[in-house]
């Protein structure tokens, strides 16, 4: 249509204008500061002349007052230089006429721009009405051919009573949100008209006092656990390696006194050994490399034998600058020939040399 026409070209001719306008705003800028530069400048000279001017002035009354005889060459040039000043403040007196005659026009021409920077901005105030204008009429468009597709009157009405039901259950539970508020409110309150009572006076301070009673607590009790712990571990490796120098001892007694074939050496053998506090303690007997129990197994003898080897290997282990070994009937249940073997394996200990050996048979 011719509208639409007209509004393409105005669209077409507003990147030109704002072009121009745009331009004719920085040559007014750029006029007005060189007018401000020359008028600046040409006050300095007229102050710089007027100076001048006055000077010359008290010149020329000293030399009125002087000797004219004298001092005739002296105001001849002094009367020139002041006819030259003279004619120098005349000149900058028309170039101030000038300039000022020159702002006045581009003052003019700056209104005259104005005047042409209001058109332009009237005119895209207009397009972008127009533009408005279309957007809405589009919009318009669109919610009418919503309306046009809503479809049965019914269904919008069953729409709208569900949106009505959800907001009555928003409001409920908004009315049960703030009564939930208001109840904290009042324990918040309570628990500050408590905080008043005279048992809770200084309760910052008794609870940082109990604090630092706790934790010192814990870290002592955590220490203790540390110590118990460490202890228990040194206990064990005490332990494991008396029960190795033990079975040692025994070994080496056994095989330096018993002249049997069926059992090689015996050995003390600890249930858990090294993971439990308590122990169970048993002898075995190791025959060919395998070990059993001697509980059942051994005679009289061998059960003697192996009593005594064991209490010398715990006095040598344990006590220490022992001087009295007694034994109690040392050959009972032994053969005719193992007394001997077991006088042997005395003499073969690393007893002190001072030990009082009591022996009752």
């Amino acid at each position: 249509t011719a509208v639409t026409a007209a509004i393409a070209a105005a669209n077409a001719a507003v990147g030109p204008a704002k072009a121009a306008r745009d331009s004719l705003l920085a040559q007014r800028d750029a006029m007005r500061q060189q007018q401000l530069a020359a008028e600046g400048a040409l006050e300095a000279q007229l102050r710089v002349i007027t100076a001048a001017q006055d000077g010359y002035a008290s010149k020329q009354r000293l030399v009125d007052d002087a000797n004219a005889a004298s001092r005739a060459s002296e105001l001849r040039q002094v009367t020139a230089q002041l006819e030259d000043l003279r004619a120098r403040r005349d000149a900058c007196a028309r170039e101030v006429t000038e300039l000022q005659e020159a702002v006045e026009e581009a003052s003019r021409a700056m209104a005259g721009h104005q005047k042409l920077l209001k058109h332009l901005e009237s005119t895209l105030d207009y397009r972008r009405s127009k533009r408005q204008q279309q957007q809405l009429e589009q919009q318009i468009h669109q919610l009418t051919q919503q309306i046009g597709q809503v479809g049965d009157r019914q269904a919008l009405v069953q729409a709208r009573q569900a949106a009505q039901e959800r907001r009555q259950e928003a409001q409920r539970r908004q009315y049960k949100a703030q009564g939930s508020y208001a109840v904290v409110v009042d324990n918040a309150a309570t628990a500050r008209r408590s905080l008043n009572d005279p048992k809770y006076h200084q309760i910052h301070a008794r609870y940082r006092k109990q604090l630092i009673e706790l934790k010192t607590t814990e870290m002592a009790a955590a220490d203790l656990d540390k110590y118990h712990k460490a202890l228990e571990r040194a206990l064990l490796a005490f332990h494991t390696g008396k029960m190795a120098d033990i079975n040692k001892i025994v070994k080496e007694l056994w095989q330096k006194t018993y002249r049997g074939q069926d059992i090689d050496n015996i050995q003390i053998k600890a249930d858990a050994e090294g993971t439990a506090r308590s122990y169970n303690y048993r002898v075995v007997m190791v025959s060919g490399g395998v070990e059993l129990d001697m509980r059942g197994r051994c005679s009289a003898g061998q059960k003697v034998l192996a009593c005594l080897i064991i209490r010398l290997a715990l006095a040598e282990t344990f006590c220490l600058n022992c001087g009295i070994l007694a034994l109690d009937e040392p050959t009972t249940n032994l053969d005719a020939g193992e007394p001997c073997q077991h006088t042997a394996c005395l003499f073969a200990c690393n007893l002190q040399p001072n030990l009082w050996l009591l022996i009752e048979m």
